[in-house]
């Protein structure tokens, strides 16, 4: 493939890039393909990414909706055959911004603005669309042959919330045909493990506008499981010495200065609410609360490790574009503690929370996954609390933890939280790209901000180090996790239905209900479809809706011999009398049987 660089000279594209100068192409096509049906349309940035493409694009008053992308994508077929050729030339500073206004290109005009009094602005030209960038392009529009519009949503201009929202329109595009299949069969697969399909044909939760964006609410089968989670990871927690405790979900803005939340971290909390001369905020994390129940009485050495631990309702104003079901929203509660600790029992609290993320992952049969140590970026003056003292400290003492533990890690500059570096352990679920679920992070700052101390057994007063960590992450997001994994099918323990019995007709249900009454007594999430359906319809909406892990099918035969006819998820069925299968029942729940 041939392509044309912006200094007008024309070569053969190195293979590993081709894939991103077909995507960056593609950009400009969809732009001239949108610009021919929206004529009023004004474009802001159209990047390549690592996955496809995008293009940020000002429709005035037009709503985008994805029953358009056909029409888009025809128009863009429609260019690609007409083989227009891609042309590069460069204009001076003035004359650019002179060229933009000319064609009502605002976005344009105002990105020229930012750019060096003296630089030479490289525009690229398909046809009748003309675009500033800095290429490799296709020489040809053809060239661009399997391409596919994937996704709008909206972004703010330069990313600034005080901006105007924009149109995002996504995109892929591939070499070759046997790509863009490959990727629609992926695609196809994310669809059928997407947690908020699968969460509205459970009931598991909802949304709606009305209560706000990004604000699921849990409905009854969904907040099971979530109780599930919550009683699972606290029980863990108790037995390894950990306190929980409740705190509230707003903070004075001092709270948030005093902890540097506030200078690193303001633009994504929801606004100051000012009542009787006092400034809040919707909490956004716990640490600061934990701060000062920790604060709140004299310690001794001998009391660390002290570890506080809380199911954390916490608030984040994150972009409406990037809302996604219970995975990511403006509301969700934390699996959040913090361990206050003296300087030597780092390496022992660090080991003892890599054991509790790992044991958890094994229960429920997390085997994917990498750990990454995240480090700040000194170059980075404004995410980092600046104290490179502290800083190398931190970093180093984190390193030396994990090398000793044996654990494998890699680093990524950048990374860290505010405060102090972290251990990250990232999942790769069955679809889509990786994601952190379990964090632990070493902090030697904000005990300082919040002057916390214990009294050492030489009487000196001296600053504990606080580890932050979260194992389950956010309950919200591993419950996401765990639907898109299992499609639903959720592991007896967890699962909001246990056993649905199902009486074959109404002669047996009196049968059917004492089986019902004694699995509900032992605490077995039960449930009775005493419906007047043919048994083949009871058994498929329990199959295929519910997802229950066992069906108890109870007609006249097992009535007259006092057993149950059980049928598990491979469609085996096995008679029990009533008792043994309520043992077995107990016997994996408590075990965690997958």
């Amino acid at each position: 493939m041939k392509i044309l660089y912006n200094d007008g000279h024309v070569d053969e594209c190195p293979i590993e890039n081709e894939q991103e100068v077909l995507r960056h192409s593609a950009a400009h096509i969809m732009a001239q393909a949108v610009k021919r049906l929206y004529p009023d349309a004004h474009f802001a940035y159209g990047p390549a990414t690592e996955k496809g493409f995008y293009y940020d694009i000002d429709l005035g008053d037009k709503a985008l909706s994805e029953e358009e992308f056909a029409n888009i994508e025809k128009e863009m077929q429609k260019i690609t055959k007409e083989n227009i050729p891609f042309k590069v030339y460069s204009l001076p500073r003035e004359e650019a911004i002179k060229l933009m206004e000319e064609r009502g290109e605002k976005y344009k005009v105002e990105h020229i603005g930012d750019l060096p009094v003296d630089a030479r602005i490289t525009f690229y030209q398909q046809g009748d669309y003309i675009d500033m960038c800095v290429g490799p392009h296709i020489t040809y529009t053809k060239a661009l042959k399997f391409f596919k519009l994937t996704a709008v949503s909206g972004a703010y201009w330069k990313n600034n919330q005080e901006n105007k929202m924009l149109t995002r329109l996504n995109g892929v595009a591939f070499r070759t045909k046997e790509e863009l299949e490959d990727y629609e069969r992926q695609v196809a697969e994310a669809k059928s493990r997407d947690h908020r399909r699968i969460g509205k044909e459970m009931r598991l939760f909802m949304t709606d506008d009305l209560v706000g964006k990004g604000l699921p609410m849990f409905l009854p089968k969904g907040y099971t499981i979530w109780q599930q989670l919550e009683d699972y990871i606290k029980d863990k927690e108790r037995m390894l010495g950990y306190q929980h405790v409740m705190t509230p979900c707003v903070g004075t803005v001092g709270l948030y200065e005093t902890s540097g939340h506030w200078a690193h971290y303001k633009e994504n909390m929801f606004p100051v609410m000012e009542l009787e001369e006092e400034r809040f905020v919707l909490r956004p994390m716990n640490c600061p609360h934990h701060m000062m129940i920790y604060a709140n009485q004299i310690h001794s050495y001998r009391d660390l490790p002290i570890r506080i631990g809380e199911i954390a309702h916490d608030f984040r104003f994150e972009p409406s574009g990037t809302l996604k079901g219970i995975e990511r929203g403006r509301h969700f509660c934390q699996n959040d503690a913090h361990l206050f600790v003296t300087p030597e029992q780092i390496k022992q609290e660090v080991s003892s929370v890599v054991d509790l993320i790992f044991d958890a992952y094994k229960d429920f049969g997390i085997t994917d996954y990498r750990c990454v140590l995240s480090l700040r970026d000194p170059a980075d003056k404004k995410k980092y609390h600046q104290d490179d003292e502290m800083w190398n400290h931190a970093e180093q003492a984190l390193r030396e933890v994990l090398i000793e533990l044996g654990l494998n890690f890699t680093e990524e500059i950048g990374e860290a939280a505010f405060y102090g570096p972290k251990l990250d352990v990232n999942v790769k679920p069955a679809v889509g790209a990786e994601y952190t679920l379990s964090t632990c992070q070493l902090d030697f700052c904000l005990p300082a901000r919040f002057q916390l101390k214990y009294v050492d057994k030489d009487g000196v007063e001296k600053t504990p180090v606080v580890i932050h960590r979260a194992i389950l992450g956010s309950l919200d997001r591993f419950m996401a996790y765990l639907i898109e994994e299992t499609k639903g099918i959720f592991p007896l323990w967890i699962a909001p239905v246990q056993v649905k019995i199902l009486p074959v007709t109404d002669k047996s249900l009196e049968y059917a209900t004492k089986v019902y009454e004694t699995l509900k007594q032992a605490r077995i999430r039960v449930e009775l479809d005493d419906r007047n359906e043919k048994i083949g319809y009871k058994i498929r909406s329990a199959r295929q809706l519910d997802k229950v892990p066992y069906m108890i099918i109870i007609g006249e035969k097992e009535e007259a011999e006092g057993i149950i006819s059980v049928r598990d998820r491979s469609d085996t069925t096995t008679a029990y009398s009533v008792d043994e299968f309520l043992n077995k029942l107990l016997v994996d729940i408590k075990n965690h049987v997958r």
